[in-house]
């Protein structure tokens, strides 16, 4: 064999590659992952730094930041990025574990179907927030500044109907129930700030579901039951010892009086 043959022996032409790997599409999802991660990484710094500039202010100042056009711009980036992050890696867990084709075409549509839902309601949350806010407080000055009340409470009822068929394809129903209820009792608890309150809610959300699920792991029982549960003892912490409306504060304060 002379050399030239030996040295088409390790070349390997694109085309006999090309749809090979656990992603089905070359290098393009490994790109994507990598390119989506960056963002994540660089806009998550940003968020931070973004909420941590807006504690303590109040409600007219967080919605005026937020709807500065370069911050939009960025939270829409930040969620779009995310989302889509999330499904890339989502996909490579699913072809990675589950081998049934069928089964994993199923699972990859609905883990999309997921992320672009999510991606909407809150790109639509973001960019209509001062609409809804004053419909939830005072439908009357909505309608007189021009605002149709009967179309935001279709809209928000749209979005709501929409999460809901999210979460529940990702949750199940226990869960949705008390990730939709719980961590926004918790934060009223807490305070009496709308703008703390919206992001107290989601922390405690996102909080319940990590320790939920670690505990979940470590002590080896569901993960829907342990994040409820987390849930409620964050409730019921707030419910004691919250700084307002908690069941101490309030005898202490009817004692002193």
């Amino acid at each position: 064999m002379n050399a030239g043959n030996r040295g088409n022996r390790y070349r390997t032409p694109l085309k006999d590659v090309r749809g090979l790997g656990s992603a089905k599409t070359g290098t393009e999802h490994f790109i994507h992952q990598r390119l989506t991660a960056t963002a994540l990484a660089l806009l998550g710094l940003w968020f931070v730094w973004f909420v941590i500039g807006l504690v303590g202010s109040d409600y007219l100042t967080a919605a005026d930041a937020v709807s500065r056009p370069w911050n939009a711009v960025l939270l829409v980036g930040f969620l779009v990025a995310m989302f889509w992050h999330a499904q890339l890696g989502l996909q490579v867990i699913l072809e990675d574990y589950i081998h049934h084709s069928l089964l994993a075409l199923v699972l990859q549509t609905g883990v999309k179907f997921i992320a672009v839902l999510g991606a909407i309601v809150l790109a639509v949350l973001v960019i209509k927030r001062r609409d809804f806010t004053l419909y939830a407080f005072d439908p009357s000055h909505a309608h007189a500044v021009g605002i149709s009340p009967r179309v935001l409470s279709a809209a928000l009822l749209g979005l709501l109907a929409l999460t809901s068929v999210v979460a529940l394809q990702a949750v199940g129903v226990v869960l949705v129930v008390a990730l939709l209820i719980t961590p926004g009792a918790t934060a009223y608890l807490l305070t009496d700030r709308f703008g703390r309150m919206l992001v107290i809610a989601p922390a405690v959300a996102s909080g319940s579901a990590l320790i939920g699920l670690y505990a979940s792991y470590y002590l080896d029982t569901a993960s829907g039951p342990m994040v409820v549960l987390v849930n409620g003892v964050a409730f019921a912490m707030a419910y004691l010892f919250g700084p307002r409306h908690g069941l101490l504060a309030t005898r202490l304060r009817s004692t002193a009086g």
